[in-house]
């Protein structure tokens, strides 16, 4: 007997990350092994294990010519790949930490999803013109800045957590709620917004975040499991949290968001006739908007998704400790 595709791995059925993330209620247990293998690899990555995209998702000529909006992709897929990457060693310890089954075998697939959003993030540039011999050089270089300033830091706060204090929930809240939960509204934006300018790499961030909305509600799940039977966590919780926007506020994540944002403003306008009357979301045409109103929208559903899992873990008064905006 075949059994069906999980509904939220489903490419067509799954929901956009902010509405998964929000209100989808997805354990460790759920989501097992068999569970990625049946759901994720024969589901999501079906005719797209390789690149993150059909041969119908196309990479269109004007994204492997020099330009703005090249440059705006080049600089977020190539942040977003070493992110992605280190991501994925971080996680290496999770797996080794886990303190059930369960949890053990969930981190694997997480790593193994994190390793793949690298490697079709990579994949992308290649399909942009970069030479596949010049990949590594380009993405290095490109990402040093990024990489020290806040890549670094936030995943040594995750690792501090994990392997010197062998608080493996409390790695979890962080990877969950600091790192997944302020990334992840950035990577729905580039899911709309490339819709029709590069619709490979829309797909990429479409595929990206049918993963996310999986490590943001399992991840959310093993905290509160923890909560609910050890009660006298919270204030330890509580701790990381306020540490983790004390961190979150030094962190200069804001000015490589800019630059891309930037550039992509440039870059579409030259472009506006492959775009027309395209919303980037109900009632807001993408060619009205700006770099930083694109920027605050994300901040929004930022905030807007951290309330909905913080009130799920039952932590409502770490609400306004992470508000952005």
């Amino acid at each position: 007997m075949t059994l069906p595709i999980p509904a939220e791995t489903d490419w067509d059925k799954a929901p956009g990350l902010l509405d998964g993330a929000m209100n989808l209620d997805l354990s460790a247990e759920q989501c097992n092994l068999a569970y990625w293998f049946r759901g994720v690899a024969q589901g999501t990555l079906r005719d797209r294990a390789e690149s993150g995209h059909t041969a119908d998702e196309i990479t269109p000529e004007h994204m492997r010519t020099d330009g703005p909006l090249r440059d705006a992709q080049i600089l977020e897929l190539g942040c977003r790949s070493i992110a992605e990457e280190e991501g994925t060693r971080a996680l290496a310890y999770y797996v080794a930490h886990a303190t059930g089954i369960a949890e053990m075998d969930f981190f694997a697939t997480q790593l193994m999803d994190e390793a793949r959003h690298s490697m079709v993030f990579r994949n992308h540039l290649v399909e942009m013109g970069i030479p596949a011999d010049e990949l590594r050089s380009t993405i290095t270089k490109l990402s040093a800045d990024y990489k020290r300033e806040v890549l670094d830091p936030i995943l040594e706060f995750a690792l501090r957590a994990v392997r010197e204090e062998g608080d493996f929930i409390g790695a979890v809240a962080i990877f969950t709620i600091i790192i997944e939960g302020v990334l992840a509204p950035a990577a729905e934006l580039s899911e709309r917004k490339w819709n029709l300018i590069d619709p490979a790499a829309s797909a990429i961030a479409r595929g990206a975040a049918i993963d996310e909305i999986r490590h943001l509600t399992v991840g959310s799940s093993i905290v509160k499991q923890h909560l609910d039977r050890n009660p006298t966590y919270r204030d330890r919780l509580m701790d990381i949290i306020t540490r983790g926007r004390k961190l979150w506020d030094e962190i200069p994540d804001k000015k490589y968001i800019m630059e891309r944002e930037h550039l992509f403003q440039e870059g579409m306008h030259q472009h506006a006739h492959l775009i027309g009357d395209y919303e980037l979301f109900p009632g807001q045409r993408l060619l009205d908007t700006t770099a930083e109103e694109r920027y605050a929208t994300a901040e929004r559903w930022t905030d807007k998704m951290a309330a909905t899992r913080l009130a799920y873990m039952g932590l409502d008064e770490a609400i306004e400790i992470l508000r952005l905006t």
